[in-house]
């Protein structure tokens, strides 16, 4: 078994927190691709010319995603939704606990390893090389990289992809790396960090679509967005972290509303705050 403060490929049920109430597996449970075993994560900031503080973000976090799911992640800002992911995308170091990952979980926007100076053509091949993909495979698929981003204007004269990515606005950018990391091919997890937030209604509903293939491709995708809709209409499931925390794990409408209401009157509603309902290992 390797260090129980990395990630590791291929997780098997025996081997997790079983956080929560329910049976456990049968033959027809689809296996788990990450599990997190009472995770921690913490980091130092600075705060000025000699201080600095520790933040602790995560804290005792566990749950187990299985193939297939779709699971939103959601909370207060500073919760340590981001966070998770790059822990679970092993980038950044778990203080105590393990994370096991089956295969290598891709984080939209760091696994596409994108440069500024160079055009956005250039930068879907950097980015199909970094992803581990040989340079035929990106030739074949570079059509389709393109016109998922819809980036790609048809005229010459003003062509993004041939103009430096600094010169990309925020949307565009955003676009293109999910083009790339979720269209240059398929993943076992991939984690998405609100960028179903850019583009227009189009775009959106594209990346919908290739989200439910991942799914059905037996990938697990998770998906951090302040929208509610967009986790209702995108997500089968929910963890809400707050101060970081598991508060709750569980269907997503259910983790919504009960959000929701939290940031109405500050009282949860449902099931008592701190019991993940999602399903065991």
């Amino acid at each position: 078994m390797a260090d129980p403060t990395t990630t590791t490929p291929d997780p098997t049920p025996d081997r997790g927190p079983g956080p929560g109430p329910g049976p456990g597996p049968d033959a027809t449970t689809p296996d788990p691709t990450v599990i997190a075993d009472r995770v921690h994560v913490s980091y130092t900031v600075p705060t000025g010319p000699r201080g600095s503080r520790r933040v602790h973000a995560v804290r005792g976090v566990g749950f187990v995603a299985r193939r297939g799911e779709a699971i939103g992640l959601i909370g207060s800002n500073g919760s340590g939704k981001s966070t998770l992911l790059k822990a679970i995308a092993g980038l950044q170091p778990v203080e105590s606990g393990t994370i096991y990952t089956r295969g290598r979980p891709a984080l939209l926007g760091v696994d596409a390893a994108l440069m500024g100076d160079l055009s956005g053509e250039r930068n879907v091949i950097l980015g199909g090389l970094a992803l581990g993909m040989r340079r035929p495979e990106i030739e074949s698929r570079y059509d389709e990289i393109v016109d998922f981003s819809g980036l790609a204007t048809g005229n010459p004269l003003d062509d993004p992809l041939s103009r430096p990515m600094r010169t990309y606005s925020a949307g565009m950018g955003a676009r293109l790396r999910f083009a790339i990391s979720a269209t240059a091919r398929s993943h076992d997890v991939l984690l998405i960090d609100e960028a179903l937030a850019t583009g227009d209604a189009r775009f959106q509903r594209r990346s919908r679509r290739r989200i439910d293939e991942l799914r059905a491709a037996a990938g697990t995708v998770f998906l951090v967005a302040h929208s509610h809709a967009t986790i209702r209409d995108t997500c089968d499931r929910a963890l809400w972290l707050e101060a970081g925390t598991l508060r709750r794990d569980g269907p997503a409408d259910e983790v919504v509303a009960a959000y929701e209401e939290f940031t109405r009157t500050g009282t949860p509603s449902g099931p008592t705050p701190g019991t993940p309902s999602g399903p065991t290992p």
